[in-house]
């Protein structure tokens, strides 16, 4: 830029010296534009985030766009989300239509190992005024049930959320293979994809399934909107612990926001920072229901989940 405007002063000089007025004149001008605006500003890189739109699109929207904003403004590049569903996430990630993610954990162990997705952050949910960092299963009958143990499952009625779930099957299959090698698809008389946590708690209630498996706070959650009473049901296998929710299964982190391998590692690293710094009160975090974000947290028990149990993400 300094360059350029010493040539043109250079030319105005000689312009000046040959008394030439309209080469003057159209030097001048032009000097006097370049000293005024200087050199275009380069133009704010752009990257897209994908998220798991769990609950549809425009859920997935409303509760994650002001992410994009957030990330826009605290790195100076433009950022927008877009949802993917279950079906469409390995496609989105193989093609790189996105530069971003956020999934459950297992979608990001099968990212990681397909694809070298890298996480940057950890999810710090807020349910009923609580924050946490992790969630799991919760294996539960109802109260008049004669089923009392794991073991006691065989032969009975399983429902689960969906095959793709982590908290609303993963978790309870890993827990159940771990102890007494018990497989509901193979042990059960019945193994039920029913569709929703509330869906399955629904379904235990009214006697359509014998035992049902939701992820943690699912039944708190419910029985705070008045929907059902705790006390009617009961959890098996329940673990005694300082975690705030009723749950059967260890603990497993909660949702990353992962990068792709595509992208510059400096922006990534600009990300994690902007996430880490997120405030409670941000509208970003208010939206999403959450409390912000942690460093990544250490993914390894999941991916020893998937393995056991047999599904992708850990082959």
């Amino acid at each position: 830029m300094e360059a350029a405007r010493s040539a043109c002063f250079s030319a105005l000089k000689e312009k000046m010296l040959q008394y030439n007025n309209l080469s003057f004149f159209l030097t001048a001008a032009t000097c006097l534009l370049l000293a005024a605006f200087g050199s275009a500003p380069a133009k704010a890189a752009e990257y897209t985030i994908g998220v798991l739109a769990k609950s549809g699109d425009v859920k997935a929207i409303s509760q994650w766009s002001a992410h994009g904003d957030y990330l826009s403004e605290a790195t100076g590049d433009s950022f927008s989300v877009v949802p993917v569903t279950f079906a469409a996430m390995d496609k989105t990630i193989r093609e790189k239509k996105v530069d971003f993610f956020l999934a459950n954990p297992a979608i990001f162990i099968e990212m990681r190992e397909q694809h070298g997705a890298v996480a940057l952050a950890t999810m710090i949910n807020s349910v009923h005024g609580k924050s946490v960092h992790q969630f799991g299963g919760v294996i539960f009958v109802r109260k008049d049930s004669p089923i009392m143990t794991l073991n006691d499952i065989k032969g009975k009625r399983f429902g689960f959320v969906k095959k793709t779930s982590f908290g609303g099957l993963h978790a309870a299959l890993y827990l159940l293979k771990t102890n007494g090698g018990i497989d509901p698809s193979r042990d059960c008389s019945a193994y039920a994809e029913i569709g929703t946590h509330e869906k399955v708690v629904a379904a235990v209630a009214d006697g359509a399934v014998d035992v049902g498996t939701v992820r943690t706070d699912t039944l708190e959650r419910m029985a705070e909107d008045g929907k059902i009473k705790l006390d009617d049901f009961r959890i098996l296998n329940q673990v005694k612990d300082d975690f705030p929710f009723v749950h059967s299964t260890i603990l497993y982190p909660e949702w990353p926001l992962a990068v792709l391998p595509h992208v510059d590692k400096k922006v990534g690293e600009k990300v994690a920072a902007a996430l880490h710094d997120m405030k409670a009160d941000a509208a970003a975090a208010k939206d999403a229901k959450i409390t912000g974000w942690k460093s990544a947290v250490d993914y390894t028990p999941v991916l020893e989940c998937l393995r056991t149990i047999g599904v992708s993400g850990g082959e």
